[in-house]
This record gives C-alpha cells, structure tokens and sequence, in this order.
C-alpha cells in the first residue's frame, strides 16, 4: 500500500508543477513549449488518477496521497516558475514633486527612472516615478524607496512585455 501512495503522490507532484509551470509559460506568451507540457500534463493525471481509482486498497491513504500531491506539485511548480521565468515588474511610485533625493539614489542604484509630473487637486505637487525591474530586485527598489519616502505610494504590477529600454 505504501508503495502506491508514493507512486500516486509522486506521480500528482509531477503533473500539477508541470501544470503550474506550463500555466506561467502561457501567461507569459512563450508558448512554443505548451501544448508538449499540456500532453505530458495530462498523460501523467491520468496515469495517477488511473492507478488511484482502480486500486484494491481501501484505505483513506489514497485520497490523502493524491491531495497532497497535488498541493505539493502546486508549491513546486510555483518554485520553477519563479527559476526559469524571469518576470519584470513595473514600480510606480507616487512621492513629493522633484524628490531628487529619491530619484537620484534610485539612479544610482542603477535603476533606470521615468519621471511624470501629476495633476492633482492635492495642496502638494506629486510626481509619478515609473521603475521597471526585474522581479528578483522588486523588493530590493522598495526597500529604498520607503527608507527614503516612507509616504510614497507604491503599486507594483507585473509586466508581460518590455521593448527597449534599460532593466536592472
């Protein structure tokens, strides 16, 4: 019985990280590599949920083994995705007008920096600071960018595409 549920478990691991990952791939519109993950994806279900519905053990194993394959293989496939995806964020941060304090140390952090001058009905003038970088250093920028306005607001969304341009 053991041996099943590894098998099941194991097997369940397998196919939702292949599932996660081919998931983010297609988010990401690279997606020369889908539709083999997606055949892989599911032959492997279906071998698991096959070899977990057709067993002779009737043991509360088997529905726990494929469960927490499942949540395991999902935790994976997350893990791989953050590797072999490189995602690049967009950090918009709304500070004080001409905080050149801000945008020069941000700059020479090697962070390329857009600047907008907003219109508000607000007392103080604000500037809208655009950053794009790549995930890895997001929490990087905003550590720097609290310590040095800790009022600033912050919006970080993700970027499926850039063109041109400076990274870091």
């Amino acid at each position: 019985m053991l041996f099943v549920c590894l098998e099941i478990f194991l097997a369940r691991i397998l196919d939702v990280s292949i599932s996660t990952f081919r998931t983010m791939i297609m988010v990401r519109k690279k997606s020369i590599f889908t539709p083999l993950l997606a055949f892989l994806e599911v032959f492997i279900w279906f071998m698991a949920a096959r070899r977990a519905l057709n067993t002779d053990i009737d043991s509360i194993l088997i529905p726990i083994s494929y469960s927490l394959g499942y949540a395991t293989g999902t935790y994976i496939g997350g893990c791989l995705s953050r590797k072999f995806i490189k995602n690049i964020n967009s950090i918009e941060i709304t500070s004080k007008r001409n905080n050149t304090k801000l945008i020069n140390a941000l700059r020479r952090e090697g962070y390329a920096v857009s600047v907008i001058s907003l219109k508000n009905n607000y007392r103080e003038k604000q500037d809208l600071l655009i950053v794009d970088v790549k995930s890895k250093n997001t929490q990087e920028a905003i550590k720097l960018v609290k310590e040095l306005d800790p009022k600033a607001f912050i919006v970080v969304k993700d970027t499926k595409v850039v063109h041109n341009g400076y990274i870091r």
